[in-house]
């Protein structure tokens, strides 16, 4: 069986990869999501879970559905995530008031205080990863053109 675990030792052709937009931008969050791993796996908060608490702590009150579309996830991804963030006391479920069947989503006081703690690590993070761009007309540039492509 071979060892699927060796270093490539030769260089690699990408070929049309490197024109692909679309497989620069999949290379550049996974090398994001590396780095924010590093800087936040002992406090249990991958990317997802962080962009749930982000939202939450600026729009308390908003259903799970409303987060997961605002997010752009899959509704049914959100009842895990959400357990997760529930059982590390970050935030909580209250029934919605304008419908019952729907959870409303809040931060706890302990998620308020950790909220700001891993914010900070995500900030110099990010500043880490901005470091490598041109100055701030650059990394400008990149957020306009990233929300462009978004849309």
């Amino acid at each position: 069986m071979a060892n699927d675990t060796k270093k490539i030792d030769q260089p690699v052709d990408f070929g049309i990869l490197n024109n692909l937009v679309g497989y620069r931008l999949r290379r550049a969050q996974m090398n994001f999501f590396t780095k924010f791993s590093e800087v936040c796996s002992d406090l249990g908060i991958s990317p997802g879970l962080f962009a749930i608490a982000a939202i939450v702590e600026r729009n308390p009150g908003l259903t799970q559905t409303a987060v997961a579309q605002a997010l752009g996830n899959d509704r049914s991804a959100m009842v895990a995530a959400v357990d997760k963030l529930e059982k590390m006391d970050i935030i909580e479920r209250r029934p919605a008031i304008n419908d019952r069947r729907s959870y409303a989503l809040f931060m706890t006081p302990h998620g308020e205080e950790f909220f700001l703690k891993i914010s900070q690590r995500v900030m110099e993070h990010e500043q880490a990863m901005a470091s490598r761009l041109d100055g701030e007309n650059e990394l400008d540039w990149l957020l306009k053109t990233l929300d462009t492509l978004s849309k």
